[in-house]
C-alpha cells in the first residue's frame, strides 16, 4: 500500500484511536505559544475524542483560554438539532470546559446557506487577519477530519460543484444530501500545520485504502494539506496490506 508522506497509527478500536488522538492534540498544544486554532470534524467518530478532552486529566492539562475552536463543516440545522455538529461538540466537550465564549467560532445556521457560508468566511478571515491565505502562515494549527464510506471529508461530497472551488474559503452545499450544508473548501482545509483524519469502522476500509493509494477521484484524496498529515485508524478500518 503506497503511503503518502503521512503518519499512520493503528488503534485496536475507536476508544484507542480517540485516546491516541487526544494525546497527540495535547502534545501539540503544549509545544505551542500564543493562540491555538483547532478546526473540528463532525459525525460520530470524533465524539469520544471530544469527551476525553473534557475529562480529567486532559481537561486540567489543556490551556483553554488560548485555544480557539472552529468547524470544518456544519449541517444547516439549528444548533439544538440532533444533527448539528456544533451541538454534538458542545454536549461532548464545550459545555464541560472553561473555554471563553469568544473562542468558540461556530457556523451560524440562520437565514439561508449561501449567506451563512459568506458570514463564516468573514469569521475565518477576521481571525486570520487577511483576505488571502499565505502558505507560510496556516489558518489552523490542527485540522481534524473524518472520512465517509463514499470518500467524502468535511462536506466535500462526491459529484458536487464545491470540489472545484479554489477561491472561496467556505461554501454552501445544497446537493448530495437531504440537508444543506456549510463546508470549508480545499484551500481552507489545507491551510493547517497539522491535519489528522480519524477513521473507524469496516465500512470505511475501502475508501481509506483508495485514499492512501493516491486515488484522487475521491474528495478526501484531493486534499493536499500544507503541513504534516496524520491518520488515526482503528483495526476495523485498516486496509489489507
Amino acid at each position: 500500500m503506497p503511503l503518502n508522506p503521512a503518519h499512520i497509527e493503528i488503534g485496536a478500536d475507536l476508544e484507542a484511536v480517540a485516546r491516541r488522538a487526544a494525546e497527540w492534540i495535547l502534545a501539540h498544544v503544549r509545544a505551542s505559544q500564543g493562540r491555538f486554532a483547532i478546526s473540528l470534524s463532525g459525525g460520530s467518530t470524533p465524539r469520544r475524542l471530544y469527551q476525553l478532552l473534557a475529562e480529567p486529566p486532559l481537561r486540567e492539562a489543556l490551556p483553554w483560554p488560548r485555544m480557539h475552536w472552529f468547524w470544518g463543516d456544519e449541517r444547516f440545522v439549528p444548533w439544538d438539532h440532533e444533527d448539528s455538529n456544533y451541538g454534538m461538540v458542545r454536549k461532548a466537550m464545550l459545555a464541560h470546559v472553561p473555554v471563553p465564549p469568544q473562542n468558540v467560532h461556530a457556523i451560524a445556521t440562520s437565514g439561508d446557506p449561501e449567506t451563512a457560508a459568506r458570514a463564516y468566511e468573514r469569521v475565518l478571515k477576521s481571525y486570520y487577519g487577511a483576505d488571502r491565505l499565505d502558505p507560510a502562515r496556516p489558518l489552523f494549527d490542527i485540522q481534524l477530519l473524518g472520512l465517509g464510506a463514499d470518500g467524502h471529508t468535511a462536506s466535500l461530497l462526491p459529484g458536487t460543484s464545491v470540489l472545484d472551488e479554489r477561491e472561496r474559503w467556505v461554501a454552501a452545499v445544497v446537493q448530495g444530501r437531504p440537508q444543506a450544508r456549510i463546508t470549508l473548501t480545499y484551500p481552507a482545509l489545507a491551510s493547517s500545520r497539522y491535519t489528522a483524519f480519524l477513521v473507524a469502522g469496516a465500512d470505511k476500509r475501502e475508501a481509506l485504502a483508495r485514499v492512501l493509494s493516491g486515488d484522487r477521484t475521491l474528495p478526501a484524496g484531493r486534499l493536499k494539506p500544507q503541513g504534516e498529515l496524520y491518520w488515526f485508524v482503528d483495526e476495523q478500518a485498516r486496509p489489507a496490506v
